[in-house]
């Protein structure tokens, strides 16, 4: 497959112009990739007016992805969520009310401030009481999908879309063919946050992919889990979406930089040609390496590792519930780090680990023999050490729920705010979303009342300020 923004480039940096443009570096500097580092001259194409290379390179994409169109973000998922919210509202009836998002609550906090931006409100769906990795994990069935709608529609009030967080930081995957179908019945679209799973559409037994499975909207960080630079992302649109290119280039330019990355759009560009040679064989490669560790960690330590299999599960991350080892989840993540390996992500029970099918044999040994260690050196299994609380969860659901709104997100995201520790933000109203780093799914979103329910779950996430609206 051709890469015509990568060859352009080069070709440019072969010339040896003088460079009377920006980037000031004028190609040259400490870090080495200056020379390739461009901005939009002539031949370069301009990425949301794109009719050059830019194009070419999306249509491949395109046909990679087997999309209706597939657009680059340089700004990752989050330019390509407020992009399409702004779309599906853009679709909505006229005269359709005050615009409400039904949403499950483990969204990134990106979500909020694209309902700050475009000014809408959201309706939750909430985890089941029971749900592990409450925080991270919102499972949505499609018959309560079904009844969601159906009291909106009772109360007056159709939602503009339905947005779903899938696969999840702890690795859950939605029901997404289920839930576009309950979607699609009621007349609405679906819009997914896939920014961890890019990789699903090439799979060797058949692409499980969001657009494949139905849904309308869908954004891809290519960076997460293809060899693409950082802020590398797609915008992928399903065969219902009705939006011409000027709407589409129009709505994520409204949210990007006019000074796109031509590193990254060339990373976008280069992995085209990774994709479509190979890279199914070496991702296979890795799910294998992959189960194989995952099988040895259930013999040493039964529980240890969460499944990779299933309709629910994605198979390239490794979830480890760190109390099958007596162990945090900040615990087990030290104990890797101090014997070279870096984790994703830890909270008080889950460690995720990130694998690609760019992780050599080396690095799997590696992290092999750091797991094994650390199994033959941990305490027996005690559940107890960093066992979820459901309930909490539950009660804090059942808290926010039943409050008054007193303000808008947009209201409280642009309210004057000020920092107080959390213990003292009850009563208040959040301001900036009260958030687990690094994956940013809110406790507590602006607008909301801060609950008493909310202080167990601050102290447990190691929350020690909240950003309040000033009174």
């Amino acid at each position: 497959m051709n890469t015509p923004v990568v060859d352009f480039v080069r070709r440019y940096a072969r010339q040896r112009t003088t460079r009377m443009h920006m980037p000031g570096h004028k190609g040259r500097g400490p870090l080495g990739c200056e020379e390739l580092d461009i901005t939009e001259i002539a031949g370069a194409d301009e990425l949301y007016e794109a009719e050059g290379i830019i194009a070419q390179s999306e249509a491949n994409a395109t046909q990679l992805f087997g999309t209706a169109r597939t657009y680059y973000s340089t700004e990752g998922s989050s330019q390509c969520i407020r992009a399409m919210l702004h779309l599906a509202l853009q679709m909505r009836p006229a005269k359709a009310g005050r615009p409400v998002l039904l949403a499950a609550r483990n969204a990134h906090k990106a979500l909020l401030y694209a309902a700050a931006l475009l000014d809408f409100d959201i309706q939750w769906l909430w985890p089941a009481p029971d749900a592990a990795g409450a925080l991270c994990t919102c499972p949505v069935e499609p018959e309560a999908l079904s009844s969601a709608l159906d009291e909106l529609a009772a109360e007056g009030r159709t939602p503009f879309g339905v947005y779903l967080t899938s696969p999840d930081y702890l690795g859950f995957v939605q029901d997404i063919a289920g839930l576009s179908a309950v979607c699609h019945a009621h007349g609405l679209s679906l819009l997914v946050d896939n920014a961890h799973g890019a990789y699903l559409h090439f799979l060797k037994e058949g692409s499980r992919h969001p657009i494949q499975l139905g849904a309308d909207l869908c954004c891809d960080s290519a960076h997460k889990t293809l060899p693409v630079l950082t802020g590398g992302a797609y915008l992928h649109l399903g065969p219902s979406v009705q939006a011409d290119e000027a709407a589409m280039r129009n709505a994520l330019a409204l949210f990007g930089s006019t000074s796109p990355s031509y590193l990254i759009l060339q990373s976008l560009d280069a992995a085209n040609a990774v994709l479509a040679d190979g890279f199914r064989e070496k991702l296979d490669i890795c799910r294998w390496r992959l189960g194989m560790l995952c099988r040895e960690l259930d013999a040493l330590r039964p529980g240890l590792a969460l499944p990779l299999t299933g309709a629910h599960r994605e198979p390239l991350k490794l979830t480890l519930d760190a109390a099958a080892l007596g162990l945090s989840g900040q615990q087990l993540a030290q104990a890797l780090r101090e014997r070279g390996v870096e984790c994703e992500y830890a909270d008080p029970r889950y460690v995720v680990l990130m694998p690609s099918a760019e992780s050599s044999a080396a690095e799997f040994a590696c992290l092999q023999t750091a797991l094994h260690a650390i199994c033959d050196e941990a305490p027996a299994a005690d559940v107890s050490v960093a066992a979820d609380d459901p309930a909490a969860f539950a009660a804090l659901a059942g808290a926010l729920e039943a409050q008054p709104r007193r303000f808008t997100i947009r209201e409280a995201v642009l309210a004057p705010q000020e920092m107080i520790p959390a213990a003292e933000a009850v009563g208040r109203i959040c301001a900036a979303p009260a958030v687990s780093c690094p994956p940013a799914i809110p406790i507590v979103v602006s607008g909301e009342t801060v609950p008493p329910e909310a202080l167990p779950l601050f102290a447990r996430y190691g929350i020690e300020k909240a950003a309040v609206v000033k009174e």
